[in-house]
Order: structure tokens, then sequence, then C-alpha cells
């Protein structure tokens, strides 16, 4: 090859890099949504809606102080209507949040709320919202689904803190009142599920879970919007302003603990993912709990130290987990709060109408690891997830597994 026809290739070459790079556009599946997730998280920010009437929403943006001492003036807010996950966001577009349109400050949160219209014929709606941190440029990033086809339809009335500040947690405790606002009637009907759920398969069993023939479904029946009601039972409860309505509000009752570990049966449940089959079911017939995981923490590393740093390190992801993915199901019992542990935080996170996928670094692009976790429609919640699950995962989970038992896995 001469040297000229060299040049010219390395230039072509460049040239078609650069205008690659330049062209791509920014949507909602090509963001990188992996700070959401993250262990060092300074924000944690949500979008709650309020359908008002047919195309109309409140859209309540809540944003939760994780550092202390957060300002205000720290932080560009901003959000933006989407017909699709594909839809290019441009930056002249985002709407800016000032910090006049703040309409609730407390020691633990911010909050804005907007009322936007979306067109009758409009199939897909994707709420947005960006909190950008000018230290690092760190891009905060929330989305939900208005309209699309996994969502039913959006409930008509809000549920809030004491302070009426909208209650942004995936979960209350036992005993905890909330306070639900309706402008649509005087009532909101009440169910609730006690059943506890069963651990999640590893990624690699690819086998179907068993569906439980009955889920005993309470009617709690009717209670009075815009005065404080106690969540008393543990488990979840689902509420409605029309009980034959395909719109409603899932939220998990816990434990007073949570989301720590409540107890040291608790705990042996826990252990189950790093676990061999003979070591939990020795745990699960201890008459010694306490006793039998001390031993089985020590045993895994023969160092003392080294065990307490195990135990602060696996029940921190757990804890995590419970905060990120409580659903109908504690998070840690989720297929995501389930790699989430064993894998530790995603290194990226892209959503997409029907998926989640989360990535984990390998040698190039073409050697990451990929979890993907499917879409399912239901009228509990707009954004449930399984894991697709596949044979190929086994090399890596293992991997981490031993990784884990010997006390060298710290995120």
């Amino acid at each position: 090859m001469n040297q000229k026809y060299f040049k010219l290739l390395t230039l072509f070459f460049f040239f078609t890099a650069f205008t690659s790079t330049a062209t791509a556009q920014t949507t909602l599946s090509t963001t990188d949504q992996a700070l959401r997730y993250s262990l060092y998280a300074r924000l944690g920010i949500k979008i709650i809606p309020i359908k008002l009437s047919e195309g109309s929403f409140k859209l309540q943006f809540v944003v939760e102080k994780i550092e202390e001492k957060a300002s205000l003036d720290t932080y560009q807010f901003s959000y933006l209507i989407l017909n699709s996950y594909d839809q290019e966001i441009q930056e002249a577009h985002k709407i800016k949040l000032s910090a006049s349109e703040v309409t609730a400050s407390t020691a633990r949160h911010w909050l804005f709320e907007k009322t936007i219209q979306i067109p009758q014929n409009q199939e897909t709606a994707i709420a947005f919202f960006e909190a950008v941190d000018s230290r690092q440029q760190d891009a905060y990033t929330s989305h939900v689904d208005l309209k699309s086809a996994f969502v039913f339809d959006q409930p008509n009335f809000g549920y809030y803190f004491a302070n009426e500040v909208p209650f942004d947690q995936n979960y209350v405790t036992q005993g905890q009142s909330l306070l639900f606002k309706s402008n649509k009637g005087p009532s909101l009907f009440s169910f609730f599920n006690p059943s506890p759920f069963a651990v999640p398969f590893p990624p690699m069993e690819t086998r179907l879970a068993e569906v439980p023939k009955e889920v005993a479904l309470e009617n709690r029946g009717d209670f009075l919007a815009n005065i404080p009601k106690a969540l008393n039972d543990e488990g979840y409860y689902f509420f409605q302003s029309d009980s034959t309505a395909q719109a409603g509000l899932l939220l998990r009752t816990v434990h007073d603990a949570f989301p720590k570990v409540k107890d040291w049966k608790e705990m042996v449940d826990m252990v189950t993912y790093i676990s061999t089959k003979k070591e939990h079911e020795t745990l699960l017939l201890a008459q010694d709990k306490k006793k039998a995981l001390d031993a089985y923490w020590y045993n895994l590393t023969r160092n003392e130290e080294a065990a307490k740093d195990l135990i602060r390190n696996y029940f921190k992801m757990v804890e995590f987990a419970n905060i990120l993915f409580t659903d109908f199901k504690e998070g840690w019992k989720t297929d995501r709060g389930m790699v989430y542990i064993v894998m530790g935080p995603p290194q990226e996170v892209n959503f997409y109408e029907d998926r989640e996928v989360w990535s984990y670094a390998g040698i190039d692009d073409t050697s990451k690891i990929r979890f993907t976790f499917t879409r399912v429609k239901t009228i509990l919640s707009p954004h449930f997830y399984t894991l697709n699950r596949s044979r190929a995962y086994q090399p890596i989970w293992f991997k981490n597994i031993s990784q884990w038992r010997s006390g060298r896995m710290a995120f």
C-alpha cells in the first residue's frame, strides 16, 4: 500500500467515525440511566402522574435530597414530553424548571408540579425528567409512560406524606399513614394481598416459575379521601377511585426495619443467592439461626474481619435492592433485585418501550454482559419487568458468586 493511499484511507475512516459520532441522536433508548441505580447518587428523582381528565395530566416532579446540605442552585432541572422512546431529545426542546417554580421544599425534598396536555389521538406519551449536577455534569434521569401499549390508564388521585409532599418511595412502613387526595369523589377503594412471594430462580434457570392458582386478594372496601389513612397490614395494597377501572396504585407495606434486615430468619432467606443448596437447607433447619449464620459467614472466609466485611457489603446490596426495586415483592426478591445483589450496580442502563437492558463491562463492546428485563403489562404496575433467563449466564453468575463467597466482592 503506497503512503498516499494509506493517508487517504486513514482520513476516510476518521471522517466516517467523526460524522457518525456527530450525527448520533440522543433518545430515551440511547440515554444511559445507570446513575439512577448508583450506590453514590446525590439525588433521587421521580415523576408521579395524576390524570386530571382525558389527555390532561398533573406531573409531580419529586426530588429527594440524598446528599447532605443539598443546594437547589447546584442542579439544573428540566422536563420533556416524548412521543416515543426513539424520539430525539434536543436540548433546545427541554423545558427548564427554575427555583421560582418549586412548589414545596422540605428537609428531604423539592417538588415541581406542571399540568400538561396530550392530544387525544396520541397513542404514546412519555414524561422525561432530568437533573444535571453542575459540578460534574452528572445527569440524573427519570421517565414514566403516561400513555403507551404497556399502560392501561393513570390514577386520578395522588398520595402524600403527612407534610403533603408526594410519596415517592416504592414501599410504606406497616402502620404508617398516608394522605390520599382525590378530586373525583369522596371515597377510594382498597384491596389487600397478604401473600408472601418466593425468591426468584437464578438467571440460568429457564423453567418457568410456578404461578399460584389463586391470589388471596381481599376487598377492604372504601375509605374517605383527604383524610390520613393508616396501612396496618404487611403485604401489598391496591387503591382505586373506581373499582371497575383499569387504573390504580400499588403500595407494598413492609416491616419497620425495612429496607434493612429485620431478624436472623430473614437474613437466612436472603443469603440464598450466594449459598449452596446444602448450606441453605442447614441454615433453614437450624434452631439457633444466629449461631448458624455466624458459622456460615466465618466458614466462607476463615477470617473474622473478612467475614464482617462480607456481611456488611452483602446486606448493603440487599438494602439498595429493597429501596430501588420493591413492587408487589420486596426488592431483593425481584429479578432486578437479584441481579443487582449478585452482579452489583450495572455500568449502563437503557430503557426501551418493551424492555430494560443492563450492561456490565467486558473487554470491549462485543464482550459486555447484558441482562434484559422484559416489560409485562399489568394493572398493578406500569413498570413491571421480568428477566429473560438463559443458560449462557451460568459462567459469569457462578464467577460472581465465587467472588462473594471469598469476600472479594465490594462495590
